[in-house]
């Protein structure tokens, strides 16, 4: 069976990965009829799970690590119960090239007929036996197939990661294995041979083109296509792939663009979706990386969202992007740890590994509040990562501006062009781009 196309967003996913990952899964679909699944690679933040709800939209499916799993290779034969007379096992014997699985009426695996269990049946019953009466193959067919299944055949999770008990399995004696479900139910068997070479998942890669920001184990996947807006910084790939990175405001806007290309109108819920997306990574076309397109998206957008019969049918532009920034931002609705970790972005220049954070905010002074907190927060998570230096950007995304903490800061970093408050962080007025503004000024000095 051909494997799905996940379309994938970056770790730690904000509302525009999310959102460009549902998008863009739903116009492969549509435009190539092809089986696209949207996918996460870690929990969504507070404001994606607000939008998510309000749209009546599933969380896309969680995917943390694209090496390929036992569920991947199992070969879902048809089974018959233990019951049943042996001449029902051998007709899906003949079949698939000398297997039978013999399944209990509740799911679970009772044992496998193979060319060995049934020659060893046969072996007992017809075996020289000189005076005495044999069983002609008729009467043995007649047998229920639990008298020629092997009940000892080994059970591997199909969730099971291949390359984690790959030596095991080549280490066995027998050549077929069972794969189940985490209930211990039957999904099918594998043979020795299907791990060598196992199906490479299928990906899609948006808002993001480095592997450092990527699903873990990314190159034992089939990277096929690259839907990005950020910089460049992304691995060696083995064959050409669909690549493409746009200097605007959000992926959002360029699934829009492609949807557009396509002939194509979203559902309403979808439209809004994508436009949560683009207010989120613009702070509503406010911040410098907003552009022409990312404008000519949202009018798009709008016209499909705030149909009659939309959820959003009673929201105006202005109304929904102030419940769509206000879902995400504040730093008293979860703990300090959360936040450094949720919208944080890593790098290495100059010598120097490092990350950045985000978090959004309605008005600065609620980090006086909190600044304590979320410097040991800081402190702790660059020490436990091993960074040379770790920074937090708050950012009110009602007024414009931020502030930046910076831990265990390199004394290269002290030209950073930001006024120093009393209390430590920088005053970052008229900052609102961790991508456009922050990270620039940062490695310009570390690259000098």
């Amino acid at each position: 069976m051909r494997q799905p196309i996940y379309v994938i967003g970056h770790v730690n996913p904000d509302t525009d990965s999310i959102s460009s990952a549902i998008g863009y899964a739903w116009l492969i679909r549509e435009r190539d009829n092809l089986d696209a699944v949207a996918a996460r690679s870690g929990v969504i933040n507070k404001q994606t799970a607000w939008v998510l709800d309000y749209l009546k939209i599933d969380v896309p499916f969680l995917l943390t690590d694209a090496s390929p799993r036992f569920e991947a290779i199992a070969r879902s034969y048809d089974s018959v119960t233990p019951d049943r007379p042996l001449k029902d096992a051998w007709e899906i014997f003949s079949k698939t090239n000398g297997i039978a699985p013999i399944v209990d009426e509740d799911g679970t695996p009772f044992g496998l007929v193979t060319g060995e269990s049934l020659f060893q049946l046969i072996n007992e019953l017809i075996g020289p036996k000189l005076g005495e009466k044999t069983m002609d193959l008729n009467e043995i067919m007649e047998l229920p197939c639990r008298d020629a299944a092997d009940t000892t055949i080994e059970k591997f999770n199909g969730s099971t990661r291949i390359r984690d008990l790959i030596k095991k399995v080549l280490r066995e004696e027998k050549n077929e294995f069972w794969v189940v479900d985490d209930n211990g139910l039957y999904i099918g068997v594998v043979r020795q041979r299907d791990v060598l070479n196992p199906p490479r998942l299928r990906l899609i890669l948006v808002d993001h083109n480095e592997a450092e920001q990527s699903v873990s184990a990314l190159e034992e996947a089939e990277l096929l296509e690259i839907l990005d807006h950020h910089r460049l910084g992304n691995s060696p790939t083995n064959a050409p792939i669909k690549f493409t990175v746009e200097p605007v405001g959000s992926t959002s806007t360029l699934v829009t663009e492609k949807i557009g290309a396509a002939g194509l109108a979203p559902p309403a819920n979808i439209a809004g979706l994508l436009m949560a997306g683009i207010i989120s990574d613009t702070l509503n076309m406010i911040s410098p990386t907003t552009t022409d397109r990312d404008h000519d998206a949202i009018k798009r957008l709008s016209r499909w969202a705030f149909s009659p019969k939309s959820v959003l049918a009673n929201e105006s532009l202005e109304s929904y992007a102030e419940k769509v920034l206000g879902a995400g931002s504040g730093l008293g609705s979860q703990p300090a740890s959360e936040i450094i970790n949720r919208d944080v972005k890593t790098y290495s220049s100059g010598g120097y590994h490092f990350a950045i954070s985000q978090a959004e905010v309605s008005d600065l002074y609620e980090l006086n509040k909190h600044r304590e907190e979320l410097k040991k927060a800081l402190r702790d998570f660059r020490e436990s990562r091993a960074f040379d230096f770790a920074v937090l950007m708050v950012t009110d995304v009602v007024r414009g501006s931020s502030r930046v903490m910076v831990e265990n800061t390199p004394a290269i970093l002290d030209d950073l062009p930001f006024e120093k408050s009393a209390d430590g962080t920088l005053n970052a007025k008229g900052m609102v781009s961790r991508k456009k503004q922050l990270v620039p000024a940062v490695l310009s000095l570390l690259e000098g």
